[in-house]
């Protein structure tokens, strides 16, 4: 447990099994001009963070920051938008996208605090002075929370999709 770690030469070492021998052993570099093509177009890196490279994930994927949803609608978001990245706002990325319960968040603050970033709002279809202060405000899209739950893959697939 306290020994230092030992560099050792793959196939100089005995106890190494066959098959990993062999999957290393023939192991070919591609030509940069190949890796290039065979990567273009599939990983997408937004952003980087503190000079660190962020987690790059494919094209269509969104970083959706979730302002005063709670966890039950959460669950609900991420079963309907599979392979998205979801974060709160103690994180420090910064989103693409932002769904905000307009009954438990202000709508002024969110759309004052992300001015540049597409916003869905949503709550329920009783709150018409909710809806009427997010479109007020400026969200791209206000919705009653039953239409999000049925149109949430198509309507976050176009908002991502315009960002590109």
């Amino acid at each position: 447990m306290h020994e230092p770690l030992v560099e050792v030469a793959l196939r100089l070492v005995r106890s190494t099994p066959r098959q990993l021998q062999l999957l290393v052993g023939g192991e070919e570099l591609a030509p940069a001009d190949q890796v290039e093509t065979a990567f273009e177009g599939l990983v997408h890196c937004r952003r980087r963070y503190q000079g660190h490279p962020a987690p790059c994930y494919a094209q269509h994927v969104a970083t959706i920051l979730l302002a005063g949803v709670d966890v039950f609608f959460r669950g609900k978001l991420e079963a309907l938008l599979p392979g998205h990245h979801f974060v709160t706002a103690d994180t420090a990325e910064q989103p693409d996208l932002v769904i905000t319960d307009i009954a438990r968040i202000d709508p002024d603050e969110v759309a004052d605090a992300y001015p540049d970033i597409p916003i869905v709002g949503f709550t329920s279809h009783t709150d018409t002075s909710g809806l009427r202060r997010a479109h007020a405000a400026g969200y791209d899209q206000v919705l009653v929370k039953s239409a999000l739950s049925e149109r949430a893959p198509q309507l976050i697939e176009e908002l991502v999709a315009s960002l590109e």
